[in-house]
This record gives structure tokens, C-alpha cells and sequence, in this order.
């Protein structure tokens, strides 16, 4: 069994709530179908800017809560957004072409590890860390035993602050130990989770 992490460190300029008086520069309607929370923001202030209704912002963000929005993490503004879900499928299908590249199999997205792994970025951002070891699931390996996940093998690639399922399975890629957990050929199951900027990849070699 083998677990790898990376800390992703980026480097980010954050725009500060202009006061009262200041120049907002607002808006008909967004510009792009994204947005990523910087320090001050607030579905109000999003909303306002971007020629937005509150309760549709809200309403398209239904994972967010507005009272505790994450710095860093991405909203949709627009209702053809790409979803949490979808960012996921998205990095199974990039896994899966990196697979190919080498004559691998495919991996199955299965959704009972889906599911753990959703719940591990979600554990990531709500009990504030960065680590393999959860302190309420434990390790991922006990973690995929509490929801009942019986695996030969397994592994877990994880990583904070990409915006995309691009820019996620290129920082995994040029790292040798998650690239390693990508294109181990024992692997025949993954499971992929986002939430508010945490991403988790679960690998099992099913029994």
C-alpha cells in the first residue's frame, strides 16, 4: 500500500471588499461561469457585482454556506456551470487518458468509493487540514473499511487550491508519487471528490 501527498503551494493576490466610497466596478451579467472567493466576498457582494440575483447565487451554489464561505474555493455564476460532480467525472475521464497513454486499463468511477472520497474533501475543508489521516475517518484505509469497501490494495492522492480538473491532474501528474498512484496497473477503482477547493483521488485494486 502506498500513500503519497502533496502540498500545493500557490500564490495568490486577493482583492479586499472595497470600502463604501470606492469604485465598484460592476457588471450586466458575468463575464465568466466561475468565481473564486478572496477574502470579504460574500453572496451579496457577488451578486451585486456581477448583475446576479441573491437567491439565484445561492441557488446555484447549494453545497456553500453563505455565513462560512471558504477563501479559494470556486462558485458557479452561471447556471451551465460545470457542478462539483462534473469537475469530478472530469478528473476520472483525465485519469483514464493518462491510462491509455500507457496502455493501462481504464479505471471504473464507482460510486460507493465516489462517495468516500467526496466525504474525505469535504472532512479536508470542514475540520480545517491537510493530511491522509483524518481526525474523525482515520486513515484512508480505515475509512474505506467504515463504508464498507473490501480492496487488495490502495492509495490516495490529495491536493488543496487547484481551480480545475485540469490544473489538478497536472500538478499530480509531475509528481512522481502521485503519478506513480495514477498509473499503478494493479488499480482497477477509483473515486473522486471536490469540495470548496480540496481534492481527493481513492485508487483500490478491488477483491
Amino acid at each position: 500500500m502506498h500513500i503519497v501527498m502533496i502540498v500545493v503551494v500557490l500564490m495568490s493576490l486577493f482583492a479586499v471588499q472595497p470600502s463604501a466610497d470606492a469604485q465598484i466596478k460592476t457588471f450586466k451579467e458575468p463575464p465568466f461561469s466561475h468565481y473564486k472567493v478572496s477574502k470579504g466576498d460574500s453572496f451579496w457582494y457577488i451578486a451585486q457585482r456581477y448583475g446576479l440575483n441573491y437567491q439565484e447565487l445561492v441557488r446555484l451554489n447549494p453545497d456553500v454556506v453563505p455565513t462560512n464561505m471558504q477563501v479559494g474555493e470556486v462558485i458557479r455564476l452561471k447556471a451551465e456551470a460545470s457542478h462539483h460532480s462534473t469537475f469530478e467525472d472530469q478528473v476520472v475521464a483525465l485519469v483514464n487518458q493518462e491510462r491509455a497513454k500507457q496502455g493501462l486499463k481504464p479505471l471504473q468511477h464507482r460510486a460507493d468509493v465516489k462517495n468516500v472520497a467526496h466525504k474525505k474533501a469535504q472532512d479536508l475543508i470542514d475540520s480545517n487540514y491537510f493530511a491522509h489521516d483524518s481526525p474523525n475517518y482515520g486513515s484512508p484505509f480505515d475509512m474505506l473499511r467504515t463504508f464498507g469497501i473490501s480492496y487488495r490494495s490502495a492509495g490516495e492522492n490529495i491536493a488543496k487550491g487547484q481551480t480545475t480538473p485540469e490544473q489538478v491532474m497536472k500538478d499530480w501528474m509531475n509528481s512522481p508519487g502521485h503519478r506513480q498512484n495514477i498509473l499503478k496497473p494493479e488499480y482497477d477503482t477509483i473515486g473522486v471528490g471536490f469540495y470548496h477547493g480540496a481534492w481527493v483521488q481513492m485508487f483500490i485494486q478491488a477483491r
